[in-house]
């Protein structure tokens, strides 16, 4: 087991790329705080779990992701609760599709919030409460690197995810802590697998693998990322996009 005697948590936990990482996690022997935005969410996910396997080292927390200290104050309740924290998987996040003329200032002020403040929270939080040994793992995206033609507010989001993922790398590594990310291409989670055939035969003939991703695709990412197979890897943002970022 890759991740056996370590202890991970995961916002955005409860459903989608975040829930597969959650239970890869669990596969490889970690222990996992799954990170949901309400109570009842990460309850729900918590509980579902344990209904396939009730011996699951699993508890739910749901910290606000734009509130450090209440962050921060999640983390050491995991750490006091698993007897240490080793791994910090900021995978919480929200998109946007609407044409740039059509944004008003809440939908910025929206993204910027989840996906640029809520994970620069949770890298701070992480740098005060890991130790040596310690991983932090951001989700970023393919997007970050290729754009998309609406909905710009996304990839400057995970842009900066990117930026903060290398600085950190350079600023935490003397400290002992890895800081990388995993930027997803387009992977089969709710929205996409409710879209029809005629509408993925397309999008698949662009992805050089010819298919689309399995959120377990990019949960395996993370699991390597947070092993110690990867203790000399830190600054990279690894793509798991079927090539269509190469």
């Amino acid at each position: 087991m890759l991740l056996k005697g370590k202890t991970a948590v995961v916002t955005g936990g409860s459903r989608g790329i975040g829930l597969a990482i959650v239970k890869r996690f669990l596969e490889e022997g970690a222990n996992v705080a799954l990170c949901g935005s309400r109570e009842e969410t990460a309850q729900k996910a918590v509980d579902a779990i344990l209904a396939e396997n009730p011996e699951a080292p699993v508890m739910g927390i749901w910290p606000n992701v734009g509130d450090e200290a209440a962050l921060e104050a999640a983390f050491r309740e995991v750490k006091d609760h698993f007897g240490g924290l080793d791994v910090v998987c900021n995978n919480a996040g929200i998109s946007q599709s609407q044409p740039l003329d059509e944004y008003q200032p809440n939908d910025l002020d929206g993204i910027v919030d989840i996906n640029i403040k809520g994970v620069f929270n949770g890298c701070q939080a992480a740098a005060r409460v890991l130790e040596a040994g310690g991983v932090i793992i951001n989700t970023s995206s393919m997007v970050a690197k290729m754009g998309q033609p609406s909905g710009v507010a996304y990839p400057m989001s995970k842009f900066a995810v990117n930026g903060l993922t290398i600085s950190l790398a350079r600023e935490l590594g003397p400290a002992g802590i890895r800081v990388n990310a995993v930027a997803p291409g387009v992977t089969a989670t709710d929205m996409v697998a409710s879209l029809p055939e005629e509408l993925i035969a397309p999008i698949e003939a662009g992805i050089p693998l010819k298919r689309v991703g399995q959120p377990e695709d990019v949960a395996n990412a993370f699991v390597f990322l947070a092993s110690d197979l990867a203790s000399y890897v830190t600054g990279e943002v690894l793509a798991v996009d079927g090539g269509m970022t190469v």
